[in-house]
């Protein structure tokens, strides 16, 4: 079998694992589209099914780039259309796609008002991020929006996990009972928001940075817990994007 037509196999089986009875025809054309013509893995979080639409993600358009040979990207901020004290950004992002290209341009902007709390303080970077998307979409001719384009768009910084951890609570007597009632608090919040709890998993490990659960520490699970439900709170789909990076892990254990 060629590798397009596995790729496609791949992401038709892993869609209806994730989304089920949410696919529509136009979904799975759209995904069809985007396998063949693209090279995108669902796996691989290269493109997301959020609010009833495919999303494009910046890593899957920088892959796509790395596969296609991209000449360069050249990146620089608007300085007349930036204003530093309120947070707003504005940058120029032009993508080389071989080495006689005249180039692509995208411009990205970003400032408290189109991000979320959970990035602030981070608005250049996702300016930056965002400009290099749209360059990157209509280089390749990608006419779907990318998930950092959009105004609910909160990843958190790459920093955030090992400063916005809570201090570490002493430890008692009753270890056991801890671990239990972490435990059961981390399935409600995934009942209460109605989350893959494998996904929820698979995060959970990659944050507290060990190889299994079971290794992590109680103040790291409960940190792990805090962020979770904060997230959760503040942008539900930004957190379920997030999750989805994990569905090529989900498909292995399966």
């Amino acid at each position: 079998m060629p590798p397009d037509q596995r790729l496609l196999r791949a992401n038709r089986t892993l869609a209806k694992r994730a989304w089920g009875n949410l696919l529509k025809r136009t979904h799975v054309s759209a995904l069809n589209e985007l396998s063949t013509d693209f090279g995108l893995s669902l796996a691989m979080g290269d493109f997301l099914l959020l609010e009833n639409r495919w999303y494009v993600t910046h890593s899957g358009l920088i892959r796509l780039a790395e596969r296609r040979h991209c000449g360069g990207i050249h990146v620089r901020p608007v300085l007349k259309s930036c204003d530093p004290p309120n947070s707003r950004w504005v940058f120029r992002a032009v993508v080389f796609k071989s080495r006689t290209c005249r180039g692509f341009v995208g411009y990205g902007d970003a400032d408290p008002s189109n991000t979320s709390d959970l990035v602030r303080g981070a608005e250049m970077r996702v300016a930056e991020t965002r400009a290099v998307n749209r360059a990157l979409r209509k280089a390749y001719g990608i006419g779907i929006c990318s998930v950092e384009e959009i105004g609910s768009f909160s990843g958190p910084p790459a920093a955030e996990k090992n400063h916005r951890k809570r201090p570490p609570q002493p430890v008692n007597g009753d270890g056991g009972n801890s671990q239990h009632l972490l435990r059961d608090r981390l399935c409600q919040l995934i009942r209460q928001h109605e989350l893959d709890p494998v996904l929820v998993k698979s995060y959970a490990v990659d944050f507290c940075g060990v190889k299994t659960l079971k290794e992590a520490s109680r103040d790291q699970v409960e940190n792990f817990i805090h962020h979770v439900a904060d997230w959760a709170a503040k942008d539900k789909n930004a957190l379920v994007c997030q999750l989805n990076n994990y569905l090529g892990q989900k498909e292995g254990a399966a």
